[in-house]
């Protein structure tokens, strides 16, 4: 670190005195969400050591985000982030007037409090819930934000770049677009979606051993899409759903903004805890159970068979149908355990997509379900979209075709497999370990420290993390991260790990 820099975009050389480069650097983070609504911002004695300048340089820059609207103190008990945060202007604007307050996002909730299997939760002894510098919205907006020259993100929900093949892409929208069907795109698609997809489909869905017809398939656009289309066929605002946890904080974030009741059920190696569920169905009646069977996010475990056939007697006896979330398909052995593969698409509506494996920008997704519940996705589909987009979904279905997806998906588990390796290796020697089996995209990992806390710290660096409380339906201390097994190979960011969670302890 030379002598004039304090740390990246904090310098005593700058145009900007230095209150004023801190104040942006806080804006920024509240602009992009990274701070969310009713975060505590570190205190005035902390951020000075932090970032290496005097406790008055932090109190002025304090002072500019509350005359931002951006910040407020509350006496005795520090600066938090406003609940209806303004957009703010460029450093050079710091301490003009504020446009009208923008709303703040919301948070997921829940009603039963059960805790998940393998969870590692802050000791009671601290006092207050700490700091939430990031969110369901915020690692999304991390996911979409240009990350030139920054570090690799350990939060990432995707595979790098350089896994991908565009070449692949290149080749199925050439073939599609040289072909007599291009005529077909100057007008509506079949609603249900494209039949060359629906029937490669049928083909990708028996090689797991789930058995479709062609009319039982919805195309989407992509897997979230296909998940949300259930949920506003089947559930109406007040409804009960059953949702793992921990789970996917995107989930809880959507099925809460649409006015759900929340059910969390404690998720295990070998799946939900079957007695919590059964509890929580007889008090609540659900009309839904949201789960991940394979590879589970953020855990990356596998339902296993005995457990898959209890959880379908379940929902037999309690009447709520199972929605299997399989995005991560192509990234599991094709024998892996599905609920759908046991009844056969009677109870059990299955999802999955291409965006995991394929290319984040190719949005296409399905869902198979029961032929009188596909014509009500349908419904709803039409409601929503009218239709999806024939060539992407044309594209995907040579991709099919030709085994090339299948070819592709090999490569990238196998690299897979070795970034696993190493990320392994680095989190146990930084002093980690892992409260589950590491398996698939993501690691679920005990850190040793409350990790929002260090998510701050972490952030201020330049690496984006996804701690423990994003993934429980109500948010609250945990020593626990998710790690993207690909993204989280750089040995720097486990230095910087070992050495704040070592110097909070």
């Amino acid at each position: 670190m030379s002598t004039t820099q304090i740390e990246a975009g904090l310098a005593r050389a700058g145009r900007a005195t230095l209150s004023e480069q801190l104040a942006e650097r806080f804006a920024e983070r509240i602009r992009q969400r990274l701070l969310s609504p009713g975060t505590r911002l570190p205190s005035v004695r902390a951020c000075a050591a932090r970032h290496g300048v005097s406790p008055s340089t932090v109190v002025g820059a304090y002072d500019l985000l509350q005359a931002q609207g951006l910040v407020q103190a509350r006496p005795q008990r520090g600066f938090f982030v406003r609940e209806a945060a303004t957009p703010a202007r460029p450093a050079a604007a710091l301490g003009a007037a504020t446009a009208s307050p923008a709303p703040a996002a919301g948070a997921a909730s829940a009603t039963a409090p059960a805790a998940a299997k393998g969870m590692a939760p802050v000791p009671a002894e601290a006092a207050a819930p700490p700091p939430r510098p990031v969110d369901a919205t915020a690692l999304i907006r991390g996911m979409f934000r240009p990350r030139r020259g920054a570090p690799p993100a350990p939060a990432q929900g995707t595979l790098p770049e350089a896994w991908l093949d565009a070449g692949l892409l290149q080749r199925a929208l050439r073939r599609v677009t040289a072909g007599a069907g291009a005529q077909g795109w100057l007008s509506y698609g079949d609603p249900a979606g494209d039949p060359r997809l629906r029937r490669a489909l049928v083909q990708r869905l028996a090689d797991i051993g789930v058995p479709a017809t062609v009319e039982q398939i919805v195309t989407t656009v992509g897997a979230t899409h296909a998940l949300d289309l259930v949920a506003r066929t089947l559930l109406q605002p007040g409804d009960a759903v059953l949702v793992d946890e921990p789970g996917w904080a995107v989930e809880y974030a959507r099925l809460t903004r649409m006015g759900l009741n929340l059910l969390p059920v404690p998720r295990g190696p070998e799946g939900p805890d079957l007695a919590v569920l059964q509890a929580l169905a007889e008090a609540h009646r659900p009309r839904l159970y949201v789960t991940v069977s394979v590879l589970h996010n953020p855990t990356g475990a596998s339902l296993a068979p005995a457990h898959a056939h209890r959880l379908l007697r379940l929902a037999e006896a309690l009447d709520f149908m199972l929605v299997e979330d399989d995005t991560y398909a192509w990234l599991a052995p094709a024998h892996a355990t599905r609920v759908a593969q046991l009844d056969a698409l009677q109870r059990t509506i299955y999802v999955s997509g291409f965006s995991k494996i394929l290319v984040p920008q190719w949005r296409v997704g399905y869902v198979a379900a029961a032929p009188a519940m596909a014509e009500r996705l349908i419904d709803t589909k039409m409601l929503g979209t009218l239709t999806t987009p024939a060539p992407l979904e044309q594209a995907v279905a040579w991709c099919l075709e030709q085994g090339a997806l299948r070819r592709h998906a090999e490569r990238v588990t196998a690299l897979l497999a070795a970034a696993r390796s190493r990320t392994v290796r680095l989190a146990r020697e930084a002093g980690c370990r892992f409260a589950a089996p590491p398996e698939g995209l993501f690691g679920w990992l005990d850190v040793g420290a409350d990790t929002e806390h260090l998510a701050h710290l972490l952030l201020d660096e330049g690496w984006l993390t996804a701690p423990g409380s994003l993934f429980h339906a109500t948010p609250r201390p945990t020593t626990l991260m998710r790690v993207n097994f690909a993204t989280a190979q750089d040995a720097r960011f486990w230095h910087r790990l070992q050495a704040l969670r070592e110097e909070g302890s």
